[in-house]
């Protein structure tokens, strides 16, 4: 098992060159989680775009009402749009049945970067369980975990959560058996060393800091709940949908 790591989307720079590998898309602040969330409370299906532009010419070409514009810019709604990027907007009530145009400032864009992946996974604490579980039954060998950052920048809560998702995956293996890259170890030991409290964790990151001054602190409680939605959104043909 070959398990490698980039920090932020600009590290694929061959979309093509995925073809063949596991990716699993990182953002646990807050794609990731919100997706989730999603899916658990019924939306059909989510359509992951790079721009806003894209979303607002995406919905012109479906029928009224069966569709809801969502994400965000600058971590708030964006104007006209029907629902920001937190997890509690995602109720059962408003997502039940419908279509998601998702336009995230940095989930989405890397999400999107996946199309030609073997497996492309949408994973945070929240369903970390289910994708291990699911690269594992799949007997996938070349695994890339792809942290989503915010404007092209590390963030540490997605390092935090692949190097979870490294020691889960190399748990109980022998190491003869799993090569990981620099980039992995260092993420892995980023997680032994945050892994008593990533609350703690995520309201001491950037991230973490900039959505509690926007009042979305209760979003990082729902977001560090690990495997507290047993949901694994996979990302194909241009959709995302509930495995």
């Amino acid at each position: 098992m070959n398990i490698d790591i980039f920090f932020t989307p600009l590290q694929v720079q061959d979309e093509i060159s995925l073809q063949n590998k596991t990716v699993l898309i990182v953002d646990v602040l807050r794609a990731s989680t919100t997706i989730a969330t999603a899916l658990k409370n019924g939306a059909r299906v989510i359509i992951p775009v790079a721009s806003v532009e894209s979303a607002v010419k995406y919905a012109s070409t479906l029928e009224e009402g069966a569709f809801l514009l969502c994400g965000e810019r600058g971590g708030e709604i964006i104007d006209g749009f029907h629902l920001g990027n937190s997890p509690f907007e995602y109720t059962e009530e408003k997502v039940k049945g419908k279509t998601l145009i998702y336009a995230s400032t940095n989930g989405s864009i890397a999400i999107t970067k996946t199309k030609y992946a073997k497996y492309s996974l949408v994973v945070g604490f929240v369903n970390i369980s289910e994708a291990v579980r699911f690269v594992n039954e799949k007997d996938s060998n070349d695994i890339l975990i792809l942290c989503s950052g915010k404007l092209n920048r590390f963030c540490i809560e997605d390092a935090v959560c692949g190097g979870m998702i490294t020691f889960l995956l190399t748990k109980g293996k022998s190491k003869k058996s799993v090569n990981l890259s620099d980039s992995a170890v260092a993420a892995l030991k980023l997680y032994k060393s945050y892994r008593k409290d990533l609350l703690k964790m995520l309201k001491e990151s950037e991230h973490g800091k900039f959505l509690i001054s926007l009042g979305f602190e209760e979003d990082l409680k729902v977001a560090s709940s690990v495997d507290s939605i047993p949901i694994l959104p996979v990302y194909s043909d241009g959709v995302i949908k509930a495995l």
